[in-house]
Formats: structure tokens, sequence, C-alpha cells
């Protein structure tokens, strides 16, 4: 036989798009519709409804960039329409390319009640299945303007207060339509076979039984009068459509999902009115598929439609109620987790499972982060204290390099806790579950002969609205058909049961899931990752200095509402397009406010909790001693962590001299640093240990400017080739002495370099100190430049130690394998480490993430290790004006640190001392008597008993035995979840008669204990 495949094929796309599509829609009459242009930012529903429209037509230009418009549209069904199916077609102005990331619409009935929203591949409205002639139609569309910003090029569009002026949309379509609906089923038909056929091989049988019913249905189906042989041509399909799956075909758990970005290529404020959009079409759409199912994450999505759309999210609990309308994820936003501090992370379970619990009665057990940009290997164990047994990500199929080798595994921790795992094949959370990507999803699966299932998330995300009719098609029609995946729409939790029981030993992957991609992100927006660092810090303080302060002073008040309520718009802030630094222009200018009032307001709480704490007259008579509050976890000065004290005076003057050669000389009997006259680290000398950290003949605290253009993800990547170029800034403006005194020395710095930049650094030693403090201030007016702190080290490191969440990761400073090489930029918290045995050298920050590691051998025989800190990058898209402006960057160099040192100085970098005059020092509310132990959090319990709740965690890798003294009278204590509540005790021993608490904990280990008072 002839091979006619692609005459077939051509035939059918050919007769699919020009006659059958076309068809679907029959007779139509056009709606009357009338406009309201809003004065600026979006209104509430009422006063939309209520507002003077004016005539407006088809065609017209609305919607400058985020800007609003009402549309009244009006209409009557047509008598001869009776009892036919009928819906209308709203076209704002789509641009059918794109499924979201443009103008949206919400469809309201004239009593402000959400009908659903308007897309690009979801703008019908229903009227009714079987309609009846002269019922009248009228809606009220609220339409955004937002402007399409996918072109990966620099805009001004990105802020209303730089956007432009002019329409950007043209109204389309907005007619009554009747609904030819044997026309559509046959669409829905030929549209699953047609690609079906193009996955299966032409040495397939299946393919040619398809081809050939396909073949006769267009025979039978005159393309002059599709809607009369539509039946005809649909009963040539049955046949095929019939027949099953095979025994062994691979079986996919759809579940319908709608990814929306907190904020990112839109503010925060269009989130909201997206979230009400995509719950709006999911709503209507479950009316009419009683199989659909919608999983939705993000407790503060939940949350906006609770505060903005009573009435809508009273319909989305009656669905959850049902079992329908799934929450997951357990979080309060998707957040970034590579930057994420610790105690943040905590909190985001913490608030996210509560609100579930709280409005739902719903314990969430899926960890939900498809998109963030990499894993901390610290977040397997908060999963599971959090409550939570699954965790699901896809991100990671993005990687540059190298396929990760698993989708269904256990994945371990830094603390050896095991997560079940799945990272869907199906390479996408946007799934349109056409048989391509379902086939797709059965072929890359790599758990083959040991599993059989994979999850496949399904909808438009991102304002494209979520699941649609279409999609349950493709559902229904591939649910068992020969040639194709098996395919059910079922809950999450239905999946993650079933694959752990056929699956119970999959494999292990041990350590951060690092994604090969977005590892820019760890530096843009510098600000915005500051605020971050900075709020964290601020809120250990409050809640430490407020829960003392409740317990010891009588009547204060500890402010439960307050500290939620900034915590949560912190976490908020910790969204994966916002933290990370990806999201336009008026995001990020939205975070740098929100942050300047979450830091007056913490400092308010931290000041009024220490005055009552400091006694009366705290601030008065000069009798009152002076008292440093040290809220970091270890002593400094003479100040127990968590107390207030007199300090104690520091020994060993620092002295400052002249350099031979030019520059200057600081010690302090601990440290001998030289800068030399170009103003660079020449020498770092642990005095104790008789180690020199600057490599030989190498200069330490080099500034260093790269290109930064990589090829395509502005903000996000830093592509390896930025390497091959770079300046080192060593020309001086000014060098000088510009702080004396046996207290501290102080060596500044100036360099102009670049396109009008400069760059200010203080080098600070202090008495009693075991480090160089370098604080720089730079006015960055860089585009698309990369500047990097360069540390040369004399230490032959084979690894590095970078700071995570409740711990640390090594990762190799070798590029032996393409994974290792893939790591060429990493993240790191408050401390990076390279070390040989018995010596290492660590870099400290108060708010730079990105870093790298590298190592070479001199002609000395020796290694060095040089260690950068990412400080500033200037890309140009999202955002056009990223990190332009001023910043101040605090950084240290610890020569001769422990893991413990590090520990310790990164916390006293990021945790500055408070001083305020008192009646006498202030006994710490807990204290620990291992320094490995490091108590992160101090608060007074959620549920506003006033228990006290400690969490502590084991920070050096090693297995730690301490005892807690509560600084107050103990009725009982317990173990608890990350929710404070109860669970069997794994660290927590017999409490002493004196009331202390003897702990052994495993390495890394995290512990939350809850001190009952009497």
């Amino acid at each position: 036989m002839h091979d006619d495949r692609s005459v077939t094929e051509h035939r059918l796309r050919r007769v699919l798009a020009e006659r059958v599509m076309p068809a679907v829609r029959g007779e139509c009459v056009p709606l009357e519709v009338g406009r309201w242009d809003v004065p600026g930012e979006p209104v509430p529903v009422g006063e939309g409804l209520g507002a003077p429209y004016r005539p407006c037509a088809v065609g017209d230009l609305w919607g400058p960039a985020w800007g609003t418009t009402w549309f009244r549209v009006t209409g009557t069904v047509p008598d001869g329409w009776a009892g036919r199916t009928v819906e209308a077609v709203l076209d704002l102005g789509f641009d059918r390319m794109m499924p979201g990331f443009q103008c949206e619409g919400l469809v309201h009935r004239a009593d402000g009640g959400e009908v659903k929203g308007l897309h690009p591949l979801n703008d019908w409205v229903p009227v009714a299945d079987a309609a009846r002639g002269g019922e009248r139609i009228e809606w009220y569309v609220e339409a955004a303007a937002n402007p399409m910003l996918t072109a990966h090029a620099p805009t001004a569009e990105g802020d209303r207060l730089t956007s432009g002026d002019q329409p950007l949309y043209r109204l389309g379509r907005m007619d009554l339509t009747v609904v030819e609906a044997e026309v559509r089923e046959l669409g829905r038909d030929l549209d699953v076979l047609r690609e079906l056929m193009a996955q299966l091989s032409t040495a397939d049988a299946r393919r040619y039984e398809v081809l050939r019913a396909v073949e006769r249905a267009l025979d039978a189906l005159d393309p002059a009068d599709v809607t009369a042989t539509a039946a005809a041509a649909r009963a040539e399909l049955r046949g095929v459509l019939a027949a099953p799956a095979a025994a062994s075909a691979h079986r996919i758990s759809a579940v319908g999902h709608a990814h929306i970005d907190s904020a990112w290529l839109w503010p925060l404020r269009e989130t909201v009115r997206k979230v009400a959009r995509t719950t709006a079409n999911v709503l209507a759409l479950m009316e009419d598929h009683p199989e659909f199912v919608f999983a939705m994450s993000q407790a503060r999505q939940f949350a906006w439609i609770k505060e903005q759309r009573p009435g809508l999210f009273e319909r989305i609990r009656q669905k959850v109620a049902e079992g329908r309308f799934v929450p997951v994820g357990g979080m309060w936003v998707e957040s970034d987790t590579n930057m994420v501090g610790g105690e943040a992370m905590v909190r985001q379970f913490l608030y996210g499972k509560r609100f579930f619990l709280e409005e739902f009665g719903i314990e969430t057990e899926e960890v939900w982060l498809p998109d963030s940009f990499g894993y901390t290997a610290a977040l397997p164990q908060i999963v599971k204290l959090s409550g939570s047994r699954w965790f699901l990500t896809q991100k990671i199929s993005w990687s540059q390099v190298n396929a990760f080798p698993h989708h269904t595994f256990r994945w371990e921790g830094i603390d050896g806790t095991r997560i079940f795992t799945h990272f869907p094949p199906v390479d996408t959370y946007n799934s349109d579950l056409g048989p391509a990507q379902l086939a797709h999803a059965a072929r890359n699966y790599r758990e083959k002969g040991r599993g059989s299932r994979s999850l496949v998330p399904f909808g438009w995300g991102d304002g494209g609205g979520g699941p649609t009719r279409e999609h349950l098609a493709r559902a229904r029609r591939q649910h068992d058909l020969e040639g194709s995946p098996r395919v059910g729409i079922e809950r999450p939790a239905a999946f993650f049961e079933k694959a752990r029981a056929e699956y119970p030993d999959a494999p292990v992957w041990a350590g951060e899931l690092y994604l090969e991609l977005h590892r820019g992100t760890y530096t843009s927006q510098a600000k915005t990752k500051q605020g971050n660092r900075r709020a964290e810090s601020l809120l250990r303080e409050a809640e430490l200095w407020a829960a003392t302060a409740a317990v010891r002073v009588p009547g204060h008040r500890y402010p439960y509402e307050d500290l939620e309520r900034i915590w949560k718009t912190v976490l908020l802030h910790q969204f994966h397009d916002i933290l990370p630094g990806s999201s336009i222009a008026w995001v990020h200018r939205e975070a740098r406010a929100a942050y300047g009032t979450v830091f007056r307001e913490l400092q308010a709480i931290t000041g009024a909790a220490q005055a009552a704490l400091a006694g009366p007259g705290g601030t008065g008579p000069v009798d009152l001693v002076e008292l440093v509050f040290n809220c970091a976890p270890h002593a400094r000065r003479g100040v127990p962590a968590g107390g207030a004290a007199a300090p104690a005076p520091d020994r060993d003057p620092v002295t400052v001299g002249a350099r031979p050669g030019g520059g200057h000389v600081m010690a302090n009997g601990r440290l001998r640093i030289e800068i030399d006259g170009r103003g660079l680290v020449v020498s770092a000398r642990d005095l104790a240990a008789g180690r020199e950290a600057v490599a030989p003949g190498a200069a330490a605290n080099l500034l260093q400017l790269h290109p930064d253009f990589p090829n395509m993800w502005d903000a996000w990547d830093v592509d390896s080739f930025y390497r091959n170029t770079a300046t080192d800034l060593v020309e001086l403006d000014s060098l000088e002495v510009t702080g004396t005194g046996p207290d501290a020395a102080t060596v500044t710095v100036t360099r102009s370099f670049g396109a009008g930049s400069t760059a200010v650094q203080s080098m600070t030693l202090r008495s009693g100190s075991s480090v160089l403090d370098i604080t720089t201030e730079i006015d960055w007016q860089e585009t698309e430049k990369f500047l990097k702190a360069a540390f040369p080290l004399d230490v032959a490191a084979e690894r590095s130690a970078a700071e995570t969440q409740f711990g640390h990761v090594h990762r190799p400073t070798h590029t032996n394998t393409s994974w290792d090489a893939a790591r060429f930029e990493i993240c790191a918290h408050r401390w990076i480490r390279v070390a040989e045995p018995g010596w290492g050298v660590a870099l400290v920050n108060d708010s730079t993430y990105g870093h790298d590691v590298t190592r070479d051998v001199r002609p000395d025989g020796g290694v060095t290790t040089t260690v950068r800190l990412s400080l500033l990058r200037a890309p140009r898209y999202p955002d056009p004006e990223t990190d332009r402006g001023r910043h101040t960057l605090r950084f240290a160099l610890a020569p001769g640190a422990t893991v413990g040192d590090a520990v310790r100085e990164g916390h006293r970098i990021n945790l500055p001392e408070r001083v305020r005059r008192g009646a006498g020092p202030v006994a710490p509310l807990v204290g620990v008597d291992d320094q490995a132990v490091v108590v992160e959090a101090v608060k007074l319990a959620e549920d506003r008993s006033g228990d006290v709740v400690v969490r502590l965690y084991e920070s050096r890798g090693d297995r730690a035995r301490t005892v807690l003294r509560p600084g107050f009278a103990l009725a009982g204590a317990a173990e608890t979840d990350l929710l404070e509540r109860p669970v069997e005790a794994t660290a927590l021993g017999e409490p002493s008669p004196d009331g202390s608490l003897p702990l052994s904990l495993r390495p890394f280990q995290i512990v939350t204990l809850r001190l009952r008072r009497p």
C-alpha cells in the first residue's frame, strides 16, 4: 500500500482549523457594550457597577498599561434560539498565541456576583444549555490592561510610574452565539486523535488504524455543511476512541492547577485579581464537570479572596468540603527556598498550614513548589516537622547541564530526614493534557519497571485562567485509550499514596536540589535581599524581647497580632519571584517600602520591650548602668545570649601604623592585617595559629567587575562565560586611616570605576575581635555588570561549607564532574567557610547570598582557594534600573575560624548589639550550655496560652548534648512540631528538679519545645 499518511494528516489539519472549529459557534448576534475607564487604581465592584458608562463598539481602543476599564455588556437571546445551547464570546483584544500574560477580565452579574474570568483561551460566558427566547443578558466585565512583558527586553512598562498612557488593546468580538454541540465534540475528537497519531511510531499498526478512521470521518464530513454532517463523522471515530489502553500503559494522575506567581511581571495588587478570575473559572467549570478536581497552593492567595471576595471564598469553601477544590502546599506562599532564613521557612509552614486548618479543617500533606529556583537541603526536615509527608517540584527539569536521574525518589536532607518526592516527567506545571505532553511524560519517566505512574498538573497559569473545558475533554478521551497513557483526574494525595505503595524503596537523593539555571537570583535586587535579611533579624529580636518582657514585666502585652501581620508581610515578599529579584520594578519598589514599614514597626516593638525590661527611668538618671542587649545566640563581651548586661572591657588594644612600601598595618593581638598602597588586604595573619590567610602574592578584598549579559534570562541568570573577562578594581581615589583608638581602627579606601560608580570600603579591626569587618558603600551606576569581592586564601580546601537553614552544606571546590562544574555560583546565608584539617577561614555577611569558590595550584606547589562574594548585578529585564543607586553591604574576613566561629560571627554581623541605660542586668529567658546548639527563636505560643516556645538546632554537624535552663518557673515541657502541637520526644529528656531540660540532638536536628508556665 502506498504511504499516503501525510496527505490525510495535512487534510485533517486544514479541515479542523478552517472548517470544524469555526463551525462550533454558529449563528450570532452582537451585544451592546458600554465602558467606564477607571481613573487610577482598581475600584471595588460596587463602584464599578454603579459607574457612568458611555457607548463603546467593537474595534475601540482601551487600556493604557495597568489601567482598568469596566465594560457593561447587554443583549437578548433571539426567540429562534429557544432550546439551543447559547453562550457569549467576549474578546477583550486577546493575543491567542499566549494563554496569559496580557489583558484579562472578570465577568460579574448585576448583583456583583462573579460569573467567570475571561482569558485568551477561555473567552466564553455561558448563557444556557437550553436557552429561553427573549432572555435578557446583563454582565459587567472588570477588564485589566496588563501589558505584555514577555519579550525579555528592557521596558518602562514594568511600573505604573513609568509606563505609557497609550491604549494597548482593541476590543474584539462581543457576541451572543449558538454553540453546535456535536461539532464541538467532533473537534475535540479530531484534536486528540491528530496529536495521538503524531506520537505513535510509523511502525505501529495503531497509528494506521487511527489514520484510516480519521480518513473515513473526513469523507463523511461535508466541509460546506459541517453542522449537518458532524454526527456522521463522529460515528466513524467511535471505534478507535473506544479501544482500551495497554495493560502496561503509564498511569497519569491529572490534577487541575493554575500556577499563579504572587508577583512577577505584574504587581501584588494584580495577583489578587488574577486569583479571583481563576478561582471563578474553576468554580464555574466544576458546576458542569463533576469529575473535575483542582489543587491550589499558597495560603496568602486564599486569604486575598477571603478578604476581598467573601462571596467567592464561601463558594470555594463549599467545594473544599466536597473534596474537589484541594488546598495544597501548606505554605503562606510558594517561596524561594535558597535564601529564606530558617525561622522564616518554619513560619511559611506555620502560617500556611494554620490557615488551611482554621478555614477548612484540612491538614495539607503535600508540599507543592513547582517553580522555585532550586531547593535547600534543609527542606526535608522542615517538611516533616510541619506535619507534611510529600514533596512535589517541577523546576529541576530546567537545569541546563545535567538531567536529574529520578522522577520519584526519597529526598534526604542535611540531618538525614527523607521525604517521598515526585518530579513530574511531563516537564511542565501548565500541561494542556494533549497526547504529545502525555506521551512525553510516559517516555521520559525514569522509574519504568519499578513505578508506573506520574502526576500531571494541568491548566493555564499566571493569568491564563486555569483549566478549561478543553482540558477536561482531552482527559475524558484519554482515560483509557489505546496508544495513550491512562488518565485519571484525582487529588494529589491519592497520587502520592498510590505512588508510595507501589514504590516504597524509591531511590534516595541526598543533599540540595540545585537548579543549574537562574544562579543570578542569589544577587539581583540587592535591596530586596537586604530587606529580607534585616527583617528576619529584627523579627528574631522583637519576638525574643517581647516574650521576655511579657514573662518578666507585669502588664507588658505580647504583640501577637502585630507580629503575625509583620511575619506575613515578610513571608509574602519571600515569594520566588520577589526575593530572588526577578520581578518588575513596581514589585521591588513596593517591597522596599514594605520593608521600611516593617523595620519601623519591629524597632518600636523591640524598643518598648527593652524599655520595660530595663526598668523605670531606663533612659534617665546618670546612675543607671549602660546595658547591652544581646539577642544573638552566643554570649559576646560578657553579655549572655538573650540577655542584657554591662559589657566586659575588651583586652588587647588595637594598633595601627604605616606599612613599609605603602599602606597600613592594624593589629589587636589576635589578627595582624596589612593593607597595601592600593587599599587591598595583602596579609591577614592569625597570630595564635601562626597562619597567613591570604595566598602568597595575592590580595584580598579585591573588587572585580565582570560583563554580565546572559543568553536569555537577564535578572535570573549568570552564565559561566562571565568569568572569562574581569577588571580588577585596583585604582584608588584615596586611602586613609579614618578611625583610631584602643577599641578599633579603621582604614578607608575610595575607588571610582565603570560608568560613574564609586566604592568606599572601610576595613575595621576591633579590640578582642578575630575578624576584619568590611563595610562597603557603593554608588552603583553600572549596566549589565557583575561586581564581586574576591578573597584568595592560602587554604587547600577540597570543599566549602555554606550556611543554609538550620545547618550548612558542603560543596566540592573542584570540577571533577559536570554536576560539580555546574555549581559555579552557589548560595550561602550568613557565612561560608573553606578549610584544611585543623584550620580554616570564613567569610560572613549581612545580606549577601551569591558566592563562588574556586581553587588553583600555585607555582610553589601550594593551593589557593578563592572565595568571592557576589555583591551587585545590573540586569535590564524585567527591571531596567535594577540595583542602580546607593548600597551599604557588610561582610567580614575571619582567619582561623572553626564552623562554630563562623556560626557565631554570622549572627554577630546580622544581630548588632543594642545599648540602653537601665536599672540592672536582664537574665536570659532561656539558655543552653553547649555553643553548638543555637537557639533560633524564642516566642510566645500562637494559641495565646502564654506558653513559651523555643526552637533550637545543632549547628556544627555533630551530635550535641546540652541543658536548656528556663529563666522562669516551669510547669511542664514538651517537644512539638512546627505548628506547636505535641509530638513524641526525640531529643528531650526528663526535666531536672530545678526545671532544667536535658537535650540530646542529632547533627543538624531541629527541636521545638513548648514550655508551660504555672
